[in-house]
């Protein structure tokens, strides 16, 4: 819990200050005064009265009442000192940067935890053990460097690695990008990310909270506490980015199905950040440039206009804005002419808009002025523009500084010349703004912010779902994966599609449905999990006499009770899947079927339930994406078909959690239909206690 005396503290006691600025108590201290923190300061030192110009005590049985406590001292002797600080000096907050806890073994384990309830039990707050401390608007009460530089408009950092959170602030901090508080919550003992969050969003006031919050996390422990807060943050203004370290093929569950092996840690908690609004980083410069982009006014489409003065950066930023399904629409007709007419000769007007090296500062106002104000279709502008020698930068940046509060649309400054503009490029910055020095940067966190959608509305589609029927599907079905008629049951009562198919044991079954279904047909066998592994699948067959003899061969292979037969329909094959998740839930998979789930493990993921935007969103984030928008001549599917299937295979599962892995795969799809071809689903229900 995070309480006032940890953010506004009125006294705060150093215990294990020094005069060594090379140790985290003399940095920590020094760090307080340099900030200039305006309440009682001192310090406790077995060997000095005096330290940093502070009142330093030798014993803390003599320090007077203090608010906050930072104990930078051995782990050994945190829970005494804690003990007398509770219960003789009224100190509500405590933060312990020393090392030495949960992290180095039982022993440290137990003493953290013994730290900690003795702080809860007295309803006090504790950041730590084990990190760099916390910054707030009252004080700077970390030991490392740099210490960013505070706005009440900034943003708000919470950090589970303290190490990670200093090379964020070197991220940052050259791109522009200040702080309004930093928490790093090292082992989390009380208070970890989760928290945070929850004292953010209980505390939020839209006239003076910080509108950014960024996030680092390895490990979530309240993956609901995280979304409910998150997402209503972000329902109240706010704007979210985080990276999710911790995540390998090394934490990959073993299992049976094409799911099984996809879903992980880590796309649960993609799931998870999609649902919540929040845009989910890969690294540092990914993170704090997304971070820059949330500085800017909010880019409300997908067409981007680039203005250069180089052709070669805007091929780049094209690339990766179109990587990203982004769109950088041609300028034809009267804008193109009218945009010509500004420049010199050999510049050009298709977007990219090529100023070309000689430009001057006059045009480049003029372009930027008339993209803003008379081409509707435009949603925002990137300007590259760096030092070639040719231009008084000064000016550059003074008009860039103009024209980003001036244009109704977001103008995101690509200014790469960060070292023969330095002097020139920090007056820029202290002008309150942010940098982007590198366009590929900045268009894939352009198309990860487009590609967030926003936080999923709580609630769950349930139009033409027999709900009751699911339920009584499941409770009369036995543990194990279903027989193909129960799940012809289960997804007809969501009315998703599915072929035309029938379970048969006998030739005459057989002969009497390939008569009503007519060919081509498909055989499946019917027992086996893995079909194809047992050359139980035949595709294509034309005739009585091959289907027949197909018939023959897998009534033969070992485990067969039956035979599928089905209908053969043409298209794109797509691929559905879910998988439980232990604290997180039914996690969703989709993406093209065949070789792109097989071998290229293009997924992407959502948590159930999900809404339609959440559908759209995991579908327009796939690397496949063109092929489903139709490319080269060849038709796409129907995505709002695809969507729907995918929410409401969600609606299933929200009533249906003894679900334990389903594979829809694959589905085949075109602009007309997408119908289920081939389905698994596997149950496991809880075991009733006696």
């Amino acid at each position: 819990m995070l309480n006032d005396k940890l953010i506004h503290p009125d006294s705060i006691v150093v215990v294990g200050g020094s005069e060594d600025l090379l140790k985290p108590g003399g940095k920590i201290l020094k760090n307080i005064i340099d900030g200039k923190f305006t309440g009682e300061l001192y310090a406790v030192n077995p060997k000095q009265d005096i330290i940093q110009g502070k009142k330093s005590y030798r014993d803390i049985k003599d320090i007077p009442p203090t608010d906050l406590a930072i104990l930078a001292i051995q782990a050994k002797y945190c829970l005494p000192v804690v003990e007398v600080l509770i219960k003789q000096k009224n100190t509500k907050a405590f933060i312990i940067i020393s090392a030495g806890f949960s992290e180095a073994g039982e022993e440290g384990r137990k003493l953290e935890k013994d730290i900690a309830d003795l702080i809860s039990n007295a309803g006090g707050s504790l950041i730590g053990p084990n990190c760099i401390g916390v910054i707030t608007q009252s004080y700077n009460g970390i030991f490392t460097t740099p210490v960013p530089g505070l706005n009440s408009r900034g943003c708000d950092f919470v950090s589970g690695s303290g190490a990670t959170a200093v090379f964020i602030f070197e991220s940052a901090i050259p791109k522009g990008v200040n702080f309004s508080s930093v928490f790093s919550v090292g082992n989390s003992a009380q208070t970890g990310v989760e928290e945070v969050l929850e004292y953010w969003d209980s505390t939020f006031n839209p006239a003076v909270s910080s509108l950014i919050k960024l996030i680092y996390v390895e490990s979530i422990r309240e993956p609901d506490k995280l979304l409910h807060h998150a997402s209503s943050l972000i329902r109240k203004g706010c704007r979210i980015a985080a990276i999710k370290a911790g995540t390998s093929e090394a934490g990959i569950r073993a299992a049976s199905s094409h799911t099984g092996a996809l879903a992980s840690s880590d796309s649960a908690v993609e799931a998870l950040f999609r649902k919540a609004g929040i845009v989910r980083c890969a690294g540092r410069e990914e993170l704090t440039t997304v971070v820059s982009v949330f500085f800017h006014k909010y880019l409300k489409g997908r067409n981007i206009a680039i203005i250069t003065h180089a052709g070669g950066p805007a091929v780049m930023l094209t690339d990766a804005l179109a990587a990203g399904g982004m769109n950088i629409p041609r300028i034809t007709g009267e804008h193109h002419d009218k945009l010509i007419a500004m420049m010199n000769p050999g510049a050009s007007a298709d977007n990219p808009i090529d100023l070309i090296a000689t430009a001057t500062n006059e045009q480049l106002d003029k372009v930027i002025e008339y993209v803003d104000k008379q081409m509707p279709n435009i949603d925002g502008m990137t300007v590259i523009f760096g030092s070639n020698g040719l231009n008084d930068m000064t000016e550059i940046y003074e008009l860039m500084h103009r024209k980003i509060q001036e244009c109704e649309k977001p103008l995101f400054p690509i200014l790469p010349s960060v070292a023969s503009s330095h002097t020139e490029l920090e007056y820029f910055l202290n002008k309150g703004h942010v940098n982007f020095p590198d366009e590929v940067v900045l268009g894939r966190a352009l198309t990860k912010i487009s590609n967030t959608p926003y936080p999923a509305e709580e609630k769950i589609f349930l139009k033409d779902i027999d709900v009751p029927l699911i339920r009584k599907i499941i409770d009369d079905a036995p543990d194990g994966y279903l027989e193909p008629d129960i799940i012809q049951q289960l997804l007809n009562a969501a009315r998703i599609p599915l072929v035309k198919e029938a379970v048969v044991s006998n030739k005459r079954e057989l002969a009497s449905l390939s008569d009503k279904m007519g060919f081509p047909l498909a055989l499946k066998v019917v027992g086996p999990v893995h079909k194809s592994d047992v050359g139980g699948v035949t595709l294509n067959i034309k005739s009585g006499t091959h289907l027949r003899a197909e018939f023959n061969r897998m009534m033969k292979i070992k485990g067969v009770r039956a035979v599928l037969i089905q209908e053969m329909i043409a298209g794109t094959e797509l691929f559905i899947g879910a998988k439980y998740e232990p604290k997180f839930g039914h996690i969703i998979l989709c993406g093209l079927g065949g070789i792109f789930v097989e071998v290229l493990g293009d997924v992407s993921s959502g948590l159930a339930p999900l809404t339609f935007n959440e559908a759209n969103s995991m579908i327009r984030s796939l690397r496949s994406y063109r092929i489903i928008k139709g490319t080269r001549g060849k038709t796409g599917i129907n995505e709002q078909k695809f969507a729907e299937i995918i929410v409401r295979l969600s609606s299933i599962l929200r009533f249906a959690t003894e679900i334990k892995e389903m594979d829809l795969n694959p589905l085949i799809g075109s602009m007309e239909s997408i119908t289920v071809v081939d389905a698994r689903i596997r149950i496991e229900k809880q075991v009733k206690k006696i």
